[in-house]
């Protein structure tokens, strides 16, 4: 059998992928979303599991951007139900970056509420990307049960999706203003929704200032 120079070029763009440099493993990365075959794509999500770097991960995702979106998708769903936490957030990162609605059934409830911080957030994120219209307000709802989660870095990713839906949140954040352990977080968002220009930093801790004296100010009213 014939290997051709584009066989050659796939084989180390393959090997390159696995380097123990990540300044090699980002150039393989690019190279092959340069020239993207289907042979890459189950490589693709095998690196996209465990690499640590973050811009390598995010030239993987570009890499698997560039392939059909008929040979990626099944495989994205299908990992989604990975094991491995950084299978499951990368591969909603990606299906967030494709973009095609035929994905927002693997979207459920639990994923959204998942143990793991980073597959919440990139659930999030994916979510209001992925929502069909008309169901934002039911989204809007299951993503204010997870209000207060985990750290500022969390609780901005949350406040970002909640926002991208727009004013259909208001309900859910307005109910949420009557628990005491949210009530801030819900508080900032609405000032975000209302005053994108507003800092995340500056609206939580105006937030737990109007929590703190007892304040009944929300935002919207």
């Amino acid at each position: 059998m014939t290997i051709t120079k584009q066989d050659t070029d796939a084989i180390r763009a393959l090997q390159g992928l696995e380097d123990s440099s990540s300044s090699v493993r980002l150039r393989a990365a690019l190279a092959v979303g340069t020239a993207p075959d289907p042979r890459f794509i189950g490589k693709l999500l095998e690196r996209c599991a465990v690499e640590p770097e973050f811009f390598v991960r995010d030239m993987l995702t570009w890499a698997l951007t560039r392939h059909p979106v008929s040979l990626t998708l099944p495989e994205l769903i299908r990992a989604v139900d990975c094991e491995q936490p950084q299978a499951r957030s990368q591969a909603l990162h990606t299906l967030s970056k494709i973009g095609d609605r035929r994905a927002w059934p693997v979207i459920t409830r639990e994923l959204l509420s998942d143990a793991d911080d980073e597959v919440a957030r990139a659930a999030w994120r994916a979510a209001v990307v992925l929502v069909p219209e008309g169901e934002e307000p039911a989204l809007a709802a299951v993503l204010a049960t997870q209000l207060g989660r985990g750290n500022r870095e969390t609780q901005l990713s949350l406040s970002r999706a909640l926002v991208a839906l727009g004013d259909v949140i208001v309900p859910a954040l307005r109910a949420a203003t009557s628990a005491p352990d949210v009530r801030a977080h819900a508080l900032a968002t609405q000032r975000l929704l209302h005053d994108p220009d507003t800092g995340f930093a500056f609206a939580i801790e105006e937030a737990k200032r109007v929590v703190a004296l007892g304040g009944d100010r929300q935002e919207g009213r």
